[in-house]
């Protein structure tokens, strides 16, 4: 005799939220308003991560950031190679050759970053020493060796700001990494800003917040303007379920597209960001941050704008203005991370997730910027400007984990509360 099965209360749940979601799914593909916004949103990250691959494949002009390749006496040795020897730079009648003939003057493209930053140095010890010898030369006094005071000749002493907010003070010997590797430099401070930059405005703020604003604000006031609501209430079912069982078939349809659109965005700039290997696995951690971020933020409007639609049947009209504060409050958190004025937005909370995944896969990047405004103390290095811009410490002082952990519960909090509200707004509607 076959044993007879008793549905649960789950079972019955489950049926009705895949029937639902299934429905809701079914129409999202149907419709071209789904499409045209999808390809759109698509479509933008396309042409910026076009841009992206221009300045990865352009060549940076090296810069002869000291002058060292120069050959001010005209005797025919370069500036660097003069300084080296002990030599008087302004003298042509003083130079290398007069000390030794067998010293051949040096092609001056020698003399063109010859003192890069020492990068292994400044992250163990905080100390850079000299590349090329200009510093340490017979002509030059214990006082010009050591600049800075710290009792250690020709070297770069990075001091840490006392706040703990992640800036530092570069305290440099003369003729130490003054002539940095321009190419590199752009190179790697572009490619950190393109992640953040596309990664902070183009994901998780455009995508996330205008793909719900355009799918999810009608996803119950249509069909309650339509009058197809009656079939979905004929069964038993409470309306606060069909308000989330609504929303999952548009997150199933959402959270894909941003996993593909952030998995593609991962692999182009992997491929062509600087790197050893054939791929920069080291950005895979700030790539992560950005998904969690974003599907994070889209859970949120998804659940907001849909129950800024039950409100009231223009119910974009009402999340046009939310749109704008949040909007404000991404350009804040570029300049101000820490502003307690984030505390009231979704985008803020989204916004520590990404930054706290930034500072744990590049830990140098604080350091990165202060050497490239630094630029060696002669101007800014390319690049350096726009990674200060897009990088942000995590608002939160909590550490980075803990800043990730407190963000997500703050959003799925506000996740939660959109729907409660939502769904007692839904059972004191009217159905035409």
């Amino acid at each position: 005799m076959a044993e007879r099965t008793i549905p649960s209360l789950w079972s019955g749940m489950d049926r009705k939220a895949l029937a639902i979601g299934e429905f809701t799914l079914r129409q999202q593909r149907k419709r071209l308003s789904t499409w045209v916004v999808l390809l759109v949103g698509l479509a933008a990250m396309g042409v910026l991560t076009m841009f992206y691959i221009d300045a990865m494949t352009r060549d940076y002009e090296a810069i002869d950031n000291d002058g060292d390749s120069y050959d001010w006496d005209n005797d025919g040795y370069p500036n660097g190679q003069e300084i080296l020897y002990g030599t008087d730079i302004f003298d042509v009648n003083s130079h290398p050759g007069i000390l030794d003939p067998s010293i051949l003057p040096d092609d001056p493209s020698l003399w063109v970053d010859e003192d890069d930053f020492d990068w292994d140095a400044l992250k163990e010890g905080s100390v850079g020493m000299d590349d090329n010898g200009d510093c340490d030369t017979e002509n030059r006094t214990p006082s010009q060796k050591d600049a800075n005071q710290n009792g250690i000749p020709c070297d770069i002493q990075i001091v840490s700001d006392r706040y703990g907010q992640g800036t530092f003070s570069i305290l440099s010997d003369g003729n130490v990494d003054e002539d940095p590797d321009d190419e590199a430099y752009a190179l790697e401070s572009i490619h950190r800003s393109f992640v953040l930059a596309i990664g902070k405005l183009g994901v998780v703020f455009l995508i996330g917040i205008f793909v719900p604003l355009f799918m999810a604000t009608g996803l119950i006031r249509n069909e309650m303007n339509s009058g197809t609501m009656h079939f979905m209430l004929a069964k038993p079912i409470a309306r606060g379920e069909v308000f989330l069982y609504r929303l999952l078939g548009f997150y199933a349809l959402a959270w894909v597209y941003l996993t593909i659109l952030i998995a593609l965005l991962a692999i182009v700039s992997g491929l062509m960001g600087p790197s050893e290997g054939f791929f920069r696995f080291g950005d895979l951690g700030v790539w992560m941050a950005v998904w969690l971020a974003s599907i994070l933020a889209i859970t949120v409007y998804g659940m907001l704008f849909c129950t800024l639609g039950v409100i009231w049947k223009h119910g974009m009209v009402l999340a046009l203005p939310f749109a704008a504060w949040e909007l404000g409050m991404i350009l804040t958190t570029l300049g101000a991370p820490d502003a307690a004025i984030l505390r009231f937005s979704v985008i803020g909370w989204a916004m520590n997730i990404v930054d706290a995944g930034a500072a744990l896969a590049w830990q140098d990047t604080p350091l990165l910027i202060q050497m490239g405004l630094w630029g060696g103390g002669n101007g800014s290095l390319q690049g350096s400007e726009a990674l200060n811009l897009f990088w942000s410490t995590p608002g939160l002082d909590i550490g980075a984990l803990g800043t990730i952990v407190v963000s997500m519960l703050v959003l799925l909090f506000q996740a939660a509360a959109c729907w409660l509200l939502g769904s007692v707004l839904f059972k004191s509607k009217e159905i035409d």
